[in-house]
């Protein structure tokens, strides 16, 4: 409140009690009269000196307001809203702004850009893309237009973001390195185990380039892709990443990503975690070195029962030597038993100075364990497989490569090279092949380096490889990594960092908050914490719940208020940059 002093045409000066507020319309300040006082002259007869008794009287309703957090608000039913009105503000991205901070990202990025030609803030721009990918994920232009939907002030022009992708793409692994440091001096980074996995994703274009390369999609589509090799820490947090040509492996990506983390993070002794699409002898010589009896470092893959040995297979299905959880003897009929044993595999490892393959001896421990519950979800979607496929018996027109995937290898008379028809032979179901399928059903294996880590611990480790599946699957639905509609390769390797950064955020929202939510949820949770402005600079919210109140404390902010001031809102924002 403060007091107005105005000059009215006839000369005489009259006081009024003012409040000052911003009209969210114009983004202007306004002001309205909270109390009409009267004329000076007038004023005079009671008070000695009414300019300053009053000034006095507006300081202390300010002070009383504030501390009864009590205010007055008056408003026509009849008030319409200005065309084109879009008041609506996210305040969630707030949480996401703490860890950006706790990062030091403002300082990292406000460095590189120190010494540059470019104007543009490149904190700023950043900041917008990492807070729209995971709350609003889009194209560039869209985080741009929905720059308003935040209190933050980002001043600077669309083709602003797109010059600054350019200066992202050439620090991109600069900056993963810079996390990885924030993370160990501000969390903790446990690399004892590192989770390695290979995606891809797809462009909506037609023609290839050096990078986007036609190869097998995972959405199996047949547009240009780029593979992208990720490592995560124990607790899934990405450690680095790096992108290859659509054509690579996935095996051919694991050493470039692992090599990389070991030389430059400097882990120590680690132990890799993979599924059995990296599982190839150059890879796990890579990672044991040249003394196999003694592994430089460690690894636990995934190991394919049906493409296993016939030796391995009768280890296998033999009743021989499982257990049950309890630590009795399994039978036939035990929904869950395990077993393993150590044992030396030849492997063939290519050689560096001529590329011919050689064979190397490994020292392994292999855990093989039988659940039911798989077995069960095993046949259900062979269920589902053998109705299209005769489907496809029925009427071999329907038949084409992309849509008989998963069905084609239970019919007799496709091509198992060309995967085509074969005009010579009936289709038939293959109940050879159906039966010999079965028989594995429920059945997985895993092998590793680490002979003394017990049977259950293996398995528990493995299955830590869905953080880094569940990881993928944010990247390409929540976060909406692809399609990529940007073109150059600087621009490519700045849109998945920015996707990388994203992904150590909602990852470390995750632990702050004690993994107790999803990313999905954390990230809806944040989109609904939004406000409008009521009146007065006094902003209305209408959404709290628990996931709200744990993301709440964990990071200092009280999101729990149903009317919060515009000079509340902005401390809470000062804070949580600090």
């Amino acid at each position: 409140m403060n007091l107005n002093i105005s000059k009215r045409p006839n000369e005489r000066i009259y006081l009024s009690i003012n409040k000052t507020y911003r009209d969210t319309n114009t983004g202007k300040n306004r002001t309205k009269v909270i109390q009409s006082v009267g004329y000076v002259d007038e004023l005079e007869k009671e008070y000695a000196d009414p300019i300053s008794h009053f000034r006095e009287i507006a300081k202390r309703m300010t002070e009383e307001e504030k501390e009864s957090r009590q205010v007055t608000l008056s408003f026509s039913m009849d008030e319409k809203l200005p065309p084109d009105t879009d008041e609506r503000k996210n305040f969630g991205y707030v949480a996401i702004m703490k860890i950006y901070h706790e990062l030091l990202l403002h300082e990292f990025f406000a460095s590189k850009a120190r010494y540059k030609k470019f104007k543009f803030n490149t904190n700023s721009i950043m900041l917008l893309l990492v807070i729209s990918r995971l709350l609003s994920p889009g194209s560039k232009k869209k985080a741009y237009e929905e720059r308003g939907r935040y209190f933050e002030r980002f001043n600077f022009e669309l083709a602003d973001v797109y010059r600054a992708l350019s200066h992202f793409g050439s620090i991109s692994s600069q900056t993963q390195q810079f996390i990885h440091e924030q993370i160990c001096n501000n969390y903790g980074r446990d690399t004892s185990l590192i989770y390695f996995d290979a995606t891809n994703f797809y462009f909506e274009i037609d023609e290839q380039d050096e990078l986007r390369k036609r190869g097998i999609s995972k959405e199996r589509r047949p547009n240009p892709i780029v593979q992208m090799g990720l490592a995560l820490d124990a607790d899934g947090i990405p450690i680095n990443y790096r992108l290859f040509p659509g054509n690579k492996h996935d095996s051919e990506t694991f050493k470039a990503v692992i090599g990389e983390v070991c030389r430059k993070y400097e882990p120590g002794r680690v132990i890799v975690v993979g599924d059995m699409g990296v599982i190839t002898g150059d890879n796990i010589w890579y990672l044991i070195g040249e003394k196999p009896e003694k592994p430089r470092h460690g690894y636990v893959f995934s190991f394919s029962v049906r493409g296993g040995t016939d030796e391995f297979k009768s280890y296998v299905l033999s009743e021989d030597d499982y257990l049950q959880k309890d630590g009795m003897p399994a039978s036939p009929e035990s929904e869950y038993k395990i077993k393993s044993r150590r044992t030396a595999r030849k492997i063939d490892v290519t050689r560096a100075r001529d590329g011919k393959k050689m064979k190397k001896t490994v020292y392994e421990k292999q855990v093989v364990f039988f659940s039911k519950k798989y077995a069960d979800k095993a046949k259900k979607e062979r269920e589902v497989m053998l109705k299209k496929a005769m489907s496809f018996i029925n009427d071999p027109s329907k038949y084409k490569r992309h849509t008989g995937h998963g069905s084609a290898k239970y019919i007799s008379g496709i091509d198992k090279d060309t995967g085509e028809v074969s005009p010579e032979q009936m289709l038939s179901l293959n109940f050879e092949a159906i039966a010999e399928e079965e028989k594995f059903d429920g059945y997985y294996a895993i092998t590793t380096s680490e002979h003394e880590m017990p049977d259950e611990k293996i398995i528990e480790t493995y299955r830590g490889l869905w953080e880094i599946e569940e990881t993928f699957k944010v990247t390409k639905s929540e976060l909406e990594a692809r399609p990529v509609y940007v073109s150059r390769e600087d621009r490519i390797e700045a849109h998945f960092l920015t996707c990388f950064i994203s992904l150590v955020i909602i990852r470390l929202l995750q632990k702050k908050t004690e993994h107790r939510y999803s990313s999905e949820k954390i990230i809806d949770t944040l989109n609904r914490i939004s406000c409008s402005c009521e009146q007065d600079n006094i902003y209305l919210f209408d959404y709290r719940s628990k996931i709200s109140d744990f993301v709440g404390n964990a990071i200092g902010v009280d999101f729990a208020n149903k009317r919060v001031r515009l000079g509340d809102l902005k401390k809470y924002i000062g804070n949580v940059k600090k």
